[in-house]
């Protein structure tokens, strides 16, 4: 018998949450280009064949959840790091890659 209470014991709700299938596969990306004002930071991450790509994904978050996110991606990449050592970060591209919005 565990001494911790699960979220229903502590009174908490359970929050389901649905996703699809293809959602649920992923799209690879090997960029991203963050960008922000003052109320959201966007990041286009995008799959680069040169000499071209493609925007894969864009995620618009607040200033208080892109805290959060790198905080939640430092922990993680340590965590990693911890198991199965350092790793060396990648080259970034040796050209300047922009794209237009509409």
């Amino acid at each position: 018998m565990s001494d911790q209470n699960t979220p229903a014991q502590a009174g908490q709700q359970q929050l389901q949450v649905k996703v699809t299938d293809e959602v649920l596969k992923g799209v690879y990306a090997n960029m991203v280009q963050v960008g922000h004002t003052p109320e959201e930071f966007i990041l286009d991450f995008m799959n680069l064949f040169p000499p071209t790509g493609i925007i894969t994904s864009r995620v618009i978050l607040s200033p208080g959840h892109m805290k959060r996110i790198v905080a939640a991606l430092a922990d993680n990449l340590k965590k990693y790091e911890d198991q199965f050592g350092s790793i060396k970060a990648s080259e970034g591209p040796s050209q300047k890659i922009g794209f237009r919005t509409e």
